[in-house]
């Protein structure tokens, strides 16, 4: 199924790494200028996959479709949440979260929580923004739009997750890299996320990335909440719902398919090194 609203090169999603040319295409001047996603599409696939593997779904804003994907087991050792699809210019995340449900390869002794979108109306617009032109992931201190207040309210009727996952992608970037809120110096999954992606995508190795200060891919930002006026969803959850946190920054200027496959060899390395 071909979720493109064009085709790239006549490369269609899902095509392997090793087959493509992985380098920059120079699209993204200004903004990101990259392939668009029929989001109905993917969230209506993304729904039936997640049904057909025994996982509870829950609209938690039907004016605008947010859905949140549960799989709860008997005795769970942990708990993960994933959550992807807050930019609408971000088509990558969604498109993993898609993949990973199909695939259905999830940890037996742990309890997980998905939100697949959270800005569905953004992405017809292939905006950063939502439909109102609000940065959703700027608002999870002082919440004004109807998504952010609608998913706040859904993470409040939740117990507190061991790990969180947030899905990104940066239009800028040089390669991947991600952002580590580990503020109790657990074991950190940083570098194991960051070698299961090197096979798969580039890795941003630059010395600062964002103006933050970077090594390796890696990023450690400041946890003080007053750093941060303007919360970005990560900020909310590692202040609430957790004290391990990595936000995840797929290319965007590189194959769709590529950004796919990063962001989902992400999300299996952290699986992976708990299954171990």
């Amino acid at each position: 199924m071909n979720y493109l609203h064009g085709r790239e090169n006549g490369r269609r999603v899902g095509v392997p790494f090793r087959a493509m040319v992985v380098s920059r295409l120079r699209k993204n001047i200004g903004k990101y200028a990259g392939e668009g996603i029929d989001i109905h599409q993917v969230i209506d696939e993304m729904e039936t996959a997640a049904v057909a593997n025994g996982w509870e779904t829950e609209v938690f804003l039907e004016s605008h479709r947010l859905l949140a994907f549960t799989r709860r087991v008997a005795r769970p050792v942990r708990s993960i949440y994933i959550s992807a699809g807050i930019h609408g210019d971000e088509p990558a995340g969604p498109l993993a979260m898609l993949q990973l449900l199909r695939e259905n390869r999830w940890l037996r002794d742990t309890d997980f929580w998905l939100c697949p979108c959270l800005n569905p109306r953004g992405f017809p617009l292939n905006t950063r923004e939502s439909a109102e032109g609000i940065d959703l992931n700027r608002e999870y201190l002082e919440p004004r739009a109807d998504e952010t207040r609608a998913h706040i309210a859904w993470l409040e009727r939740q117990p507190r997750f061991d790990v969180c996952l947030c899905l990104h992608e940066d239009w800028e970037s040089e390669g991947f890299y991600l952002y580590e809120l580990n503020p109790d110096n657990q074991p950190s999954l940083a570098k194991t996320i960051i070698t299961r992606v090197a096979e798969v995508c580039p890795i941003d190795m630059s010395s600062e990335i964002e103006g933050r200060e970077a090594a390796g891919g890696i990023i450690n930002p400041s946890i003080d909440p007053r750093s941060r006026p303007q919360w970005p969803e990560a900020f909310y959850l590692f202040t609430h719902k957790t004290r391990l946190s990595y936000t995840i920054e797929a290319p965007s200027d590189y194959e769709l398919a590529t950004r796919v496959a990063a962001e989902v060899a992400a999300v299996r390395a952290v699986l992976d090194s708990f299954g171990s």
